[in-house]
């Protein structure tokens, strides 16, 4: 089994122990919570950390949240901003997900996971593969055909650089389907909002990007999903598998929260505590389900853990791939 088909998947198996963590019994834990999304809107990052606020605040477990878009580097910006000012960080959380583990493997930025304070990975996201609505491309073997027939000006496009996870899950299904999974033409865009306005506007014929992401405008009918990394099709939705169209491709990108490094302990305690009391709220389910997202609640230790083996693993599968 190659890496390139397989790997990763483990965020879905490894961390899926769901919440059994220190409850809050519906009571505040917190006063106030403020994201740092290292991207720009209509981005993943920017939907996890505002859909995570929204059921903190509704459900009681936070007094108020406060949100702040703060994109370059490739995340970097905001990592370093958030170590650099650590003593006036005591309430703030930073979204991340799989590209932390990427872009320092890449050195994109210097710093790693281990320079900022675990608090937990919250979820999970398939990827997909999108096109506009009114392509001629209808599946997963067409996107192939046409890259095949003119591999030149065909680009798929992502909302990461070059190297990163979007790029990586474009080059896994390639691979999956016989072609050469470094290519294709790859173009980059910052954040996912600016990659599917590409996609719209015709600058790329294709879209690398998470499946909540997609699914919003694929039901208002702006574009067509072509295939979802899933193990099996979503709850809810009609949209195709890479596995049922005999893409062996299965991937779902976490996503979580940091703290700055020195935290006290008490405050980083209420975050986790915050966090795991949420998953038994129907805020939060309201949340979930509007953007099709997995419970994946790896807390503390757990996530640490986790990412160490994430490390090794996505840094095996770029040296197979010529990334590293």
């Amino acid at each position: 089994m190659k890496l390139s088909r397989r790997v990763m998947m483990t965020a879905a198996a490894a961390m899926v122990a769901m919440s059994g963590a220190a409850q809050a019994d519906g009571h505040q834990v917190l006063d106030e919570i403020h994201f740092l999304i290292p991207g720009g809107a209509g981005g993943g990052w920017d939907g996890t950390a505002r859909g995570t606020g929204e059921a903190l605040t509704n459900a009681g477990l936070v007094g108020s949240a406060s949100y702040e878009n703060m994109s370059g580097g490739g995340g970097g910006v905001a990592i370093a901003h958030m170590i650099e000012n650590a003593d006036s960080m005591g309430n703030t959380m930073m979204v991340n997900s799989t590209p932390i583990v990427i872009r320092s493997l890449t050195g994109v930025f210097p710093q790693s996971f281990r320079d900022l304070t675990l608090i937990a990975g919250t979820i999970g996201d398939y990827a997909a593969l999108v096109v506009p609505a009114d392509s001629e491309l209808t599946s997963m073997a067409d996107l192939v055909a046409a890259y095949q027939a003119d591999a030149n000006s065909f680009a798929i496009g992502g909302g990461s650089v070059p190297g990163g996870m979007d790029h990586l899950v474009a080059a896994m299904a390639m691979e999956a389907a016989g072609e050469d999974p470094t290519g294709f033409n790859y173009i980059p865009y910052d954040a996912g909002g600016a990659a599917m306005a590409g996609l719209l506007s015709g600058e790329i014929q294709a879209l690398s990007t998470g499946y909540s992401e997609a699914v919003t405008l694929a039901d208002q009918g702006e574009v067509r999903i072509l295939g979802v990394t899933a193990p099996e099709r979503v709850e809810g939705s009609d949209a195709p598998t890479m596995m049922e169209q005999g893409i062996d491709v299965e991937f779902v990108n976490w996503r979580g929260f940091f703290a700055a490094p020195g935290l006290d302990d008490e405050t980083v305690g209420k975050m986790r505590d915050a966090l795991a009391a949420m998953y038994d709220t129907p805020e939060w389910e309201e949340v979930r389900a509007r953007n099709g997202w997995v419970n994946i609640h790896n807390p503390g230790d757990d996530f640490e853990a986790f990412l160490e083996n994430q490390e090794q693993q996505i840094g095996d599968l770029m040296r197979t791939l010529g990334f590293l």
